[in-house]
């Protein structure tokens, strides 16, 4: 079918692969397995995994996802190039490599600039149409739905006017179902974008091809990136290419949320799979944001934490009245809220939100609610963060309606490590051992656990104390550990925010600590990890 304004944009995401070539991003194979079940849960149609054959990570990933990812929205799609210059797609590694990766989707880039046509592959203009064929037509044959990345094609096309034209014909002809135009250096502007993908159009569906879609796919280096893909949007483009919150090398690919909040708002057309999933956008990015380590910038379009924001003034006095004088949306359409920096309002909606999605219901107790409010305004604060730590927010809930069990009270903990002494099985070793002193309705406890670090000794110290009374801790494990300074200009004497991520084999879940130190926020974590885990198996407290 033709592209249409009517028809719904395709959100497709590349934060594993794009966003990853992020300075300070380095994502592990089970952070990569969360972002995407963070993505599937917002509801995009493509997850980008990896390039699997190139990157043996990415292989990794794609092997491990046909177990451990089950997707409910999404479509995973692998990410390769064109067969090589002088073979045969079928004989090409890196092609059947993709195919291996089990992804129902391949992305593959080709070169579209006759200049990288021939400078970079050193071949001919036409063998490169070939190579694109030829690899599109196996792979199709093959049962896989094939999108091509013209990698640099505005730069191509403003240099030789017809050929990466041929190119997007070569694949359509060969049986690729969306061809995704790349600003690969991101540096055009809106209107020239809109120019070109208008171009293409009428190209295509003169050549007889009305049914090959339209993607766009930009880089912020102009900081156009979301309004090329828009302008693109507008002119014909049904799939939009982003990475969440921008990540991406140099200066960032188009924020995926960010586009995803003006398509569906501000045009109105649908990008989303399953349902309420533009509630879903900050949740998402501050997700996102946890497992990468990185700190969501305040600003971001729609999901910033200051996107919202009001000062006393004017301003607060308006919001008062109708928040709408002071604001183009309604903060809780995206998830977000609207903050009063001198004031009492805060995010009720969000909070009743959470909290029903953890099957606890505050709509009808607003004294609770606003107690809950001023638990989380307060503990946030002090730099705890409940967005990538729901099973932390549940029991602060719980807490404040005295609906939480306590399944042992602490006496005391402590940590020692030290260096290893003269003998050949410690030698140059740090050792480190924790004691935990603490009461359950069996009787007082006191255990000591060794490991390979003070948090790791805390861990089996805890575990071991309570591993008689409730057993089921025995499938406990940590997955995950993260850690953030808050304050870095205090040095040593800046506040901690530790994230633990915990399994029992079905399930996972992540608590947050802060404190002074590593090891006082890390214990604060494990103890809620602890609970948390222990309620919602229906452990009973121990009378």
């Amino acid at each position: 079918m033709a592209n249409t304004l009517d028809n719904p944009v395709e959100i497709y995401d590349t934060t594993l692969r794009d966003g990853a070539q992020m300075e300070g991003i380095s994502l592990s194979i089970k952070d990569k397995l969360q972002i995407a079940g963070a993505l599937d849960d917002l509801g995009v149609w493509f997850i980008e995994g990896g390039w699997p054959g190139a990157i043996p990570k990415d292989t990794e990933f794609f092997a491990m996802a046909q177990t451990q990812l089950s997707l409910k929205n999404a479509t995973l799609a692998a990410f390769g190039s064109t067969r090589k210059v002088g073979t045969k797609a079928d004989a090409d590694p890196q092609v059947k490599a993709l195919l291996d990766s089990g992804a129902p989707v391949v992305t593959l880039v080709a070169k579209s600039d006759l200049r990288h046509v021939e400078q970079a592959l050193k071949t001919t203009a036409e063998e490169n149409l070939q190579m694109v064929s030829d690899t599109v037509e196996f792979l199709t044959k093959q049962g896989r739905r094939v999108f091509l990345d013209p990698e640099h094609y505005f730069d191509g096309i403003n240099f030789d006017p017809k050929y990466g034209l041929e190119v997007l014909k070569a694949a359509g002809e060969a049986g690729a179902e969306t061809v995704v135009l790349c600003d690969t250096n991101g540096g055009s502007l809106p209107h020239s974008i809109h120019e070109r993908v208008l171009e293409a159009r009428a190209f295509l569906d003169e050549a007889g091809l009305k049914g090959l879609k339209i993607g766009i796919h930009t880089h912020n280096d102009t900081g156009c990136a979301v309004a090329n893909a828009l302008a693109a949007v507008r002119a014909g483009a049904v799939q939009v290419q982003g990475c969440v919150n921008g990540y991406g090398e140099r200066t960032g690919n188009a924020d995926l949320l960010t586009l995803i909040g003006n398509i569906e708002i501000k045009l109105g057309r649908k990008s989303l799979l399953g349902e309420n999933g533009l509630a879903e956008l900050t949740r998402t990015s501050h997700r996102v944001a946890e497992i990468t380590n990185l700190k969501p910038s305040r600003r971001l379009p729609y999901v910033g934490d200051s996107s919202f924001a009001h000062k006393a003034g004017l301003h607060a006095s308006a919001i008062r009245v109708d928040p709408n004088l002071y604001q183009h949306i309604d903060p809780s359409i995206v998830g977000n809220d609207i903050r009063m920096l001198v004031s009492e309002m805060a995010g009720r909606a969000s909070v009743e939100l959470k909290a029903k999605e953890m099957g606890i219901d505050l709509s009808g107790t607003p004294f609770l609610t606003g107690r809950v409010v001023e638990a989380v305004k307060e503990k946030e604060a002090h730099g705890y963060v409940f967005d990538a730590a729901d099973a932390s927010f549940e029991l602060l809930v719980r807490s404040q309606g005295g609906d939480l069990p306590s399944y042992f009270e602490v006496e005391t903990w402590r940590t020692l490590v030290q260096a290893g002494g003269t003998c050949e099985t410690s030698k140059g070793q740090a050792l480190a051992e924790a004691t935990v002193k603490l009461h359950t309705a069996a009787g007082r406890r006191v255990v000591t656990g060794e490991g390979n670090g003070p948090v790791n000794a805390l861990d089996h110290a805890l575990r071991g104390a309570l591993m008689d009374v409730y057993p089921a801790l025995a499938d406990f494990q940590l997955t995950d550990y993260k850690v953030r300074i808050l304050d870095t200009t205090s040095g040593t004497d800046a506040v901690t925010r530790v994230l633990i991520t915990t399994t029992n084999g079905e399930r996972e879940w992540t608590t947050v600590g802060v404190g002074e130190d590593i090891i006082e926020a890390s214990w604060e974590a494990m103890v809620e990890s602890v609970t948390w885990g222990l309620m919602k198996l229906g452990v009973r407290p121990v009378a």
